[in-house]
């Protein structure tokens, strides 16, 4: 009992924390955007789409520099 104890004293002991709410995300209705939320998700999907394009770029160009030593 007195671990238990300890444990729960500890937990309230901590400093309470706030994520901060951007006001273009959230309403004063509470209501999300779904228009924001539809252009963070085209956002995400351009960053993938650019790191699966620097992906195939450098295998293309690890290849196309193999190739040419190997031609030698």
């Amino acid at each position: 009992m007195s671990a238990e104890k300890k444990f729960s004293s500890e937990v309230s002991n901590l400093p309470f924390i706030m994520t901060p709410k951007k006001n273009e995300e959230v309403s004063s209705s509470g209501r999300v955007d779904i228009n924001i939320l539809l252009d963070r998700a085209r956002k995400e999907k351009e960053k993938e789409t650019l790191t699966n394009l620097v992906f195939i770029g450098l295998t293309l160009s690890l290849i196309f520099v193999v190739g040419i030593i190997l031609s030698f």
